[in-house]
């Protein structure tokens, strides 16, 4: 089964590639929100590198967040029609369960929190428990970093802590006492293509937004205000 994995959640613009004889590339093009720009010529070189066409994919594997409003919305329809267009299989994962298998497969064990940068000053977030496996303790959701610090600050449960939104508020994140960190700033493109390949396909994959675009939350703003 040739397999392409497509992440475009956080800034950076990652893609991976498993081809039927069970190699994988992976790349990652741009890391300045340039997906439009990034993903279609990435996506071209990973199949002319590994001797295929686009009609030979037989799955393709969607981060559909949470993340940045437009990066997600650029994967997700590249994803859709490379998928169309292939008669290929479609399957989503969302970016935090990516960060938790990336984590777990590293080596983490025990309770961690996987945190997206969501900005306007808030993150994505979701715990998980790592031993033999990874076990989802909660739904993703939207936070306020201070909110997730001063929780965790009153827990003497060991965490460990992981993504680009910790690492964007990492000071406030030193001060939880039973803190640890493991740097992850992408969620891997091996690890969705991995995680996508044991699910079964599904006939819609929706992006997992959590809150509105940041356009539609100013024009909001505007309108309460006026």
């Amino acid at each position: 089964m040739n397999v392409v994995a497509i992440e475009t959640a956080t800034p950076a613009c990652a893609m991976a590639l498993r081809t039927s004889d069970g190699t994988e590339r992976s790349l990652v093009v741009a890391d300045e929100r340039h997906h439009t720009e990034a993903l279609t010529p990435g996506l071209h070189g990973l199949l002319v590198e590994a001797r295929l066409s686009a009609q030979e994919i037989d799955r393709v594997v969607i981060d559909r967040g949470p993340g940045l409003f437009t990066g997600l919305r650029v994967g997700l329809a590249t994803a859709v029609g490379l998928a169309l267009g292939a008669n290929a299989e479609l399957v989503g994962v969302t970016s935090l369960e990516v960060l938790a298998h990336g984590a777990h497969r590293a080596g983490v064990r025990g309770v961690l929190l996987c945190g997206v940068d969501a900005r306007r000053g808030e993150i994505f977030v979701q715990s998980f428990n790592l031993d033999e496996g990874v076990e989802i303790l909660d739904e993703p959701s939207v936070a306020l970093p201070r909110a997730v610090v001063d929780g965790w600050s009153r827990n003497p449960t060991p965490v460990t802590f992981t993504g680009d939104g910790v690492a964007r508020y990492d000071a406030a994140f030193r001060e939880v006492p039973a803190g640890l960190f493991f740097e992850q700033l992408v969620p891997s493109p091996l690890e969705a293509l991995r995680l996508g390949v044991t699910r079964p396909a599904q006939s819609q994959v929706r992006a997992l937004y959590l809150r509105d675009a940041d356009a539609v939350a100013n024009f909001s703003t505007r309108e309460r205000r006026s």
